[in-house]
């Protein structure tokens, strides 16, 4: 069952004149469900083809160091629009019940969060871009450091989002739905606790990418849930 009711307009009811402003909501969930597969797919193509780069050892943040930077840079800002018009949406379809003002509002963190880490480059680092010293940057630049919080920020804030729906899933009954998105709050706090201790282990490295992707799906599985029909 979605967790919406949108409003059609009925014979001696509103005119049809609403119907443009009840298919708002819907424009706004989309870019929700597209803005994960997007941004694995950019993420992806990049980490294959991008000279010097290596999941295990690299973040995807590094690729927006280097001529082809843009690409990353752009990902971030268009991917963390695309989640913030979904966190309107996601207002708009849950303004009643428990979690629809906290769950969309962190929702809506974490897409600013991507728009300001896009922004910020992070410094190179680890060998990348090929010519860069192996290892942590000496000095990290203003831009890395804010780079870092924006997306700490960002990432707790989806956590968040997490446990919130969670709630609302559990106050429901729907028990599948609360324990999808406490397994991904997890899992996500986990690898993100991990890839922040510095360790830059391969385990902890690919244990990231993998729970980002997972953080992602759930983004677009949420939106996808609220589209009406």
């Amino acid at each position: 069952m979605n967790a919406q009711n949108l409003t059609t307009p009925r014979p001696g009811g509103p005119s049809a004149s609403a119907e443009p402003s009840a298919n708002v909501t819907p424009a706004l969930l989309v870019c929700g469900v597209v803005a994960g597969p997007l941004w694995i797919v950019v993420a992806g193509i990049q980490a294959l083809t991008r000279d010097g780069f290596d999941l295990r050892r690299h973040a995807v943040s590094l690729l927006s160091n280097g001529d082809l930077g843009w690409i990353q840079i752009t990902s971030f800002v268009v991917t963390g629009l695309l989640v913030v018009a979904c966190a309107v949406g996601m207002r708009r379809a849950l303004h009643r019940g428990r979690g629809g003002t906290w769950g969309p509002l962190l929702v809506g963190a974490y897409g600013v969060g991507l728009v300001v880490a896009g922004a910020l480059v992070a410094d190179p680092a680890f060998g990348f871009p090929p010519g860069t010293p192996q290892g942590a940057p000496d000095v990290v630049s203003w831009h890395g450091l804010l780079h870092f919080i924006a997306a700490g920020v960002g990432f707790f804030s989806l956590i968040a989002a997490t446990f919130v729906l969670a709630r609302r899933f559990a106050g429901l009954g729907q028990r599948g739905w609360a324990a999808y998105s406490v397994t991904t709050g997890v899992i996500f706090f986990a690898a993100f606790a991990g890839i922040a201790s510095g360790s830059g282990s391969v385990g902890v490295n690919v244990a990231f990418a993998v729970a980002v992707v997972l953080a992602w799906a759930w983004v677009s599985v949420m939106a996808a849930r609220l589209l009406p029909g």
